[in-house]
């Protein structure tokens, strides 16, 4: 098999998988239980987030665990509005988000907020310019992803919360960074987010299981979940121990020679660019400042088509988000493409096992899919 999906999820190394199989039979204490073995794993529960605290930036106590990405965005979201419920009932998102965010703002709007969805232009790109002028003194949050999932392209965080600081101070401030951990370089203290959100199984860990980084402008922040106390009170249930120890296990893995990595990564996107490139009616979508996305379109050609034909040689990629489930995609749609176009989109993406031969490979299926299939948009 050749995998080209990262963007959906990414392996798990052996090693990940034996760090979960020892807490799941060895170690099993509930980290809220007051004799030895449960003490061991409170005391173990925050080894693993200084762990992830350190690859995010950030002090310890800024992180909490969460069941997935989008059960961090959820949270964000609601947060954001609930502390800055007297300021306005406004939110500022892009037409590009995860379904995560659209859906946690369309949720909003039944509660009686207005939602302005940025629309990008046909390359993917929004502007920080773009979203500091959608904010109106009434706004609560904004949310923009950092990396998309489907384009690759990276948006201007940074940027972003520094022109909130002038402009509306109360505000907070969102990001997705379920693509950007560990992919692009960045510190939540230093980015200037009053939440960001990752997710375990996008770096080889395990599925169920995520991180919220929740900042200092943030006070007293809204419990996602009522009950025992567990994540200083703000999510109560009993803790995940095993997922959240393959968290931090591929946290750390990801993290040995990560700008090699990275670099490597970027290597192979490039050789990528190039092999598709060479193939009739190909078009590169998005500016793709990622090193682990590249988006094309195969222009005729419907991608599910393709998608299909390439999985029955054992070649994995995909036609968007895997959280579309088949749906046509959001993201390409609000690129505003000629029809022949968007309908031949798909997406490779990479990590640190991938190969030049894969994408051969790869590249030579797709060739054959285009001299072989007779077009059909």
């Amino acid at each position: 098999m050749i995998y080209l999906d990262y963007a959906a999820t990414a392996p798990m190394s052996r090693a990940v998988a034996d760090t979960m199989y020892e807490v799941l039979v060895n170690r099993f204490g509930n980290p809220s239980s007051q004799y030895s073995i449960g003490l061991e794993m409170k005391r173990q529960m925050e080894s693993w987030r200084e762990t992830v605290a350190a690859a995010l930036g950030c002090d310890v106590k800024r992180v909490y665990f969460t069941a997935c990405g989008t059960e961090g965005d959820n949270w964000a979201i609601s947060a954001a509005c609930w502390q800055n419920r007297h300021v306005g009932k406004h939110i500022v998102t892009t037409a590009v988000e995860h379904s995560a965010v659209l859906e946690s703002c369309r949720w909003m709007e039944r509660q009686g907020y207005e939602v302005t969805y940025l629309r990008p232009d046909q390359k993917g790109n929004i502007a920080a310019a773009q979203v500091l002028e959608a904010v109106r003194p009434e706004t609560a949050a904004v949310s923009v992803m950092m990396v998309n999932n489907e384009l690759g392209n990276v948006y201007p965080i940074a940027e972003i919360a520094r022109g909130l600081g002038a402009k509306n101070p109360k505000t907070l401030l969102h990001t997705d960074a379920v693509q950007g951990f560990l992919e692009v370089p960045f510190s939540a203290e230093k980015l200037g987010a009053d939440f960001v959100t990752i997710s375990a199984h996008k770096i080889g860990g395990p599925k169920g299981c995520g991180a919220l980084y929740i900042g200092p402008r943030v006070r007293n922040p809204r419990p996602l979940l009522a009950g025992g106390g567990q994540e200083s009170g703000l999510r109560a249930g009993t803790e995940a121990t095993a997922q959240i120890a393959g968290f931090a296990k591929a946290v750390e893995l990801r993290r040995e020679g990560l700008v090699q990595k990275l670099a490597g990564l970027a290597e192979l996107r490039a050789y990528a660019v190039e092999r598709l490139s060479a193939i009739p009616d190909m078009e590169l979508i998005g500016d793709g400042g990622a090193p682990h996305i590249l988006a094309a379109a195969l222009a005729g050609w419907p991608s599910q088509n393709i998608v299909n034909d390439l999985g029955s040689q054992g070649i994995c990629i995909s036609a968007g988000s895997a959280c579309h489930q088949g749906k046509p995609s959001h993201v390409v749609a609000a690129l505003g493409l000629p029809k022949r176009t968007a309908g031949g989109v798909i997406r490779l993406s990479f990590g640190p096992e991938t190969t030049r031969a894969d994408l051969d490979e790869c590249a030579a299926a797709l060739r054959r899919h285009h001299d072989q299939r007779m077009p059909m948009l």
